[in-house]
C-alpha cells in the first residue's frame, strides 16, 4: 500500500472519529468516550499528515513537537477550574497556526494564486488574526489580567468597525490584487487590532457565549485553510468545529434573551452597576452554616444550584461531600444547570464531573425548573444572575427575558455568597431579598465544608 492511500486512510478515519466525537460530547454520560475518540482522531491526522510523500525532513517537525510539548503539557495539567482560561489559550494557538499557514502561503505563491484560493486566504488570515488576539484578551479577562468590566469609550462601535471595515477593505483588494504584497502586513495588522477591540467592551458575564463564538471562528479560519492547502480532513474538521461553536453561541444568546450585536457590541454590566451603588439598601436575612444545616437535614429534597463563585472557591469537591451527607440522610438531590453558567458553555458540568457527581442527578434548566415549587430547599452555591426573578417580570431590567432557574419559588432558598454584591450583569438580585431567602456569607468553599461539618453533628 502507498503512502498517498495511507494518508487517505488516516485521513477518512480521523474524519469519521471528529463526527463521533462531537455527537458523544454533546451527551454528559457519553463526553469521556467522545474526547477519546476525538484525540484518537486528531492522533490519525497528525500521524497521516507526517506520512505526506512531499516532507523532505522531519527535523523542523521535531523541534516543533517538542517546542508544542513544553507549552502543552502545563496547559494540560492547569486545575479545573481554569478550563476556561485553558480553552482561550486552545482557540488562541489554533487560530495563529492558520494564520502563520496562511501568511507562509501567499508569500510563497502570490501573485500567482486564483482567485478562490486567494479568496479562501484572505478568509484564514482574517479570522485567525482576530481570533488571536481576540482569544488573548479572553483570557486575560477570565485570568483577572484584565478588568472584567467592560471597558468603553465615545465613539467606540464607530472605530470598532471602522478598524474591520480596513481589514475587510485590504483583503478584498488583495483578493483582486494578489501581487499587492506591502498591502498584506497592513492587512493583518487592522485584523490583529480588531481582535483586541472586540473584546474590551465585553463583560463577563458574556464570556460564554465569546467563548462559542471564538471557537467558531477558528474553526471557519482552518477550514479555509484547508481550501488552500487543498486538505479535505482541514475542511471537514474547521466546518465541524466552525459550525458547532456558532449552533452553541446560538443556544447561549438565546439562554440570556440576548442578541449576537447585543453580546458584542452592548457593553452590557458597564451602567447598571453605577446604577445599584446608589441605591437605598435593602433588608436581607443571612443565617449561620449551623441554622442552613438543621434546615437541611429535615429537608426531604434539596436542589443545588452551581455558579461560578463555585468554580472560584474551587469548592466542587466539597461540594460532593454536601451530596454524600444529604444523600446518606434520604435527602433527594439534584443538581439544576443554567446554560449560561460560569465562563463558557458546560462549565458547570466539568466541575461536577471532576467531583464525581452522578451524572444522573444534573439537570437542565427546561427539565428541572417545574421541579422548584414542590422542593423544600434550592441551595444557590455562587450564581447570580441566571437566578434573578427581575429577569421574569421587571422590564426596565437588562436581562428582561432570559430564561432563568426558579429557585425563588423553592420553600426555602439559601444562597452562598461573599456580599451582596451584583453578579457580572451588574444589577441587583431580587431574590436576595426576598422572605423565603437566606444568605450564608462567606467563601463557598468554607462554607460547604462548614455545612458538612454541621450535618455531621446533627
Amino acid at each position: 500500500m502507498s503512502a498517498v492511500t495511507l494518508v487517505h486512510f488516516a485521513y477518512l478515519a480521523a474524519a469519521a472519529c471528529f463526527i463521533l466525537a462531537l455527537k458523544w460530547l454533546s451527551a454528559v454520560p457519553t463526553a469521556r468516550r467522545g474526547v477519546i475518540v476525538g484525540v484518537a482522531g486528531m492522533a490519525l491526522a497528525v500521524a497521516g499528515t507526517l506520512l505526506q510523500p512531499e516532507i523532505e525532513s522531519y527535523r523542523w517537525i521535531a523541534v516543533a513537537f517538542v517546542f508544542g510539548a513544553i507549552v502543552g503539557v502545563p496547559m494540560a495539567l492547569m486545575p479545573m477550574t481554569k478550563v476556561p482560561q485553558r480553552t482561550a489559550l486552545s482557540h488562541a494557538f489554533g487560530a495563529l497556526a492558520a494564520a502563520l499557514v496562511g501568511a507562509a502561503e501567499f508569500y510563497l505563491r502570490a501573485p500567482a494564486i486564483d482567485r478562490f484560493t486567494m479568496g479562501a486566504l484572505v478568509l484564514e488570515v482574517l479570522l485567525g488574526s482576530l481570533t488571536f488576539t481576540a482569544s488573548l484578551m479572553a483570557f486575560g479577562k477570565l485570568q483577572d489580567i484584565l478588568p472584567t468590566r467592560p471597558i468603553v469609550f465615545r465613539g467606540q462601535n464607530i472605530f470598532n468597525l471602522t478598524v474591520l471595515s480596513l481589514a475587510a477593505g485590504t483583503g478584498a483588494y488583495l483578493l483582486l490584487q494578489p501581487g499587492t504584497k506591502w498591502l498584506f502586513p497592513l492587512f493583518v495588522a487592522a485584523a490583529t487590532a480588531f481582535g483586541v477591540l472586540l473584546i474590551i467592551p465585553i463583560g463577563g458575564a458574556d464570556m460564554p457565549t465569546v467563548i462559542s463564538l471564538l471557537n467558531s471562528y477558528a474553526g471557519l479560519s482552518a477550514a479555509a485553510m484547508g481550501f488552500v492547502l487543498d486538505n479535505k480532513l482541514l475542511i471537514v474538521a474547521g466546518a465541524l468545529d466552525g459550525s458547532s461553536g456558532l449552533v452553541l453561541s446560538i443556544i447561549m444568546c438565546r439562554a440570556m434573551n440576548r442578541s449576537f450585536t447585543n453580546v458584542l457590541f452592548g457593553a452590557f454590566g458597564q451602567v447598571q452597576a453605577a446604577a445599584v451603588a446608589g441605591g437605598e439598601q435593602k433588608a436581607y436575612r443571612s443565617g449561620t452554616p449551623e441554622e442552613a444545616a438543621s434546615i437541611l437535614e429535615s429537608a426531604s429534597s434539596v436542589i443545588i444550584v452551581p455558579g461560578y463563585g463555585m468554580a472560584v472557591a474551587q469548592a466542587q469537591h466539597k461540594v460532593r461531600e454536601l451530596f454524600d451527607v444529604l444523600d446518606r440522610n434520604g435527602t433527594q438531590v439534584r443538581f439544576a444547570i443554567h446554560p449560561v453558567a460560569g465562563r463558557m458553555p458546560g462549565h458547570m458540568n466539568v466541575l461536577l464531573a471532576e467531583a464525581d457527581i452522578p451524572y444522573d442527578r444534573l439537570a437542565e434548566m427546561d427539565e428541572i425548573n417545574g421541579e422548584f415549587s414542590q422542593t423544600d430547599v434550592a441551595l444557590v452555591i455562587g450564581a447570580n444572575d441566571v437566578t434573578n426573578p427581575a429577569a421574569r417580570h421587571d422590564k426596565t431590567s437588562p436581562i428582561y427575558g432570559m430564561p432563568i432557574l426558579d429557585v425563588d419559588k423553592a420553600r426555602t432558598v439559601m444562597v452562598i455568597k461573599r456580599s451582596m454584591n451584583p453578579g457580572f450583569a451588574g444589577i441587583d438580585n431580587e431574590l436576595y431579598y426576598a422572605p423565603n431567602t437566606m444568605m450564608l456569607f462567606g467563601d463557598a468553599k468554607a462554607v460547604t465544608q462548614s455545612l458538612v461539618q454541621a450535618l455531621k453533628n446533627t
